[in-house]
């Protein structure tokens, strides 16, 4: 991806420097007023994109080949994640489940205690 982006800014500059000896020439029109820098880099833009597009070709699907490989690499991490946390859910559903349906010795006190209490009442 680095490459991709270092190759589209050589083509750039390239062009950019092509441009700005073609105004300086007098080949190519100059902009309005104090928009001269500004005409020379949209310029170069314009000129760049195209030739960007034809000559990186073949980098650029390199490129989205590896953003894709690092996209699926990412989604199936988060499935595993998800997937582990799923497991860790279901058995602490299942702890409590098994607390509750087991009485414990804290539950079973209780209403001795209150029928204790509504005796000696």
């Amino acid at each position: 991806m680095l490459r991709y982006t270092l190759m589209r800014l050589g083509i750039f500059v390239g062009c950019l420097v092509v441009v700005w000896g073609l105004v300086y020439s007098g080949i190519a029109p100059r902009g309005l007023g104090r928009s001269n820098g500004l005409w020379i880099v949209l310029l170069a833009l314009v000129i760049s994109a195209p030739i960007s597009f034809v000559a990186l070709r073949k980098e650029r699907d390199r490129a989205s080949e590896q953003i894709v490989r690092r996209v699926d690499r990412v989604k199936a991490n988060l499935e595993a994640s998800r997937k582990a946390e799923d497991g860790a859910d279901e058995a602490a559903r299942a702890r409590g489940a098994q607390q509750e349906a087991e009485p414990g010795e804290g539950s079973a006190q209780q209403p001795a205690q209150g029928q204790v209490q509504g005796q000696a009442s």
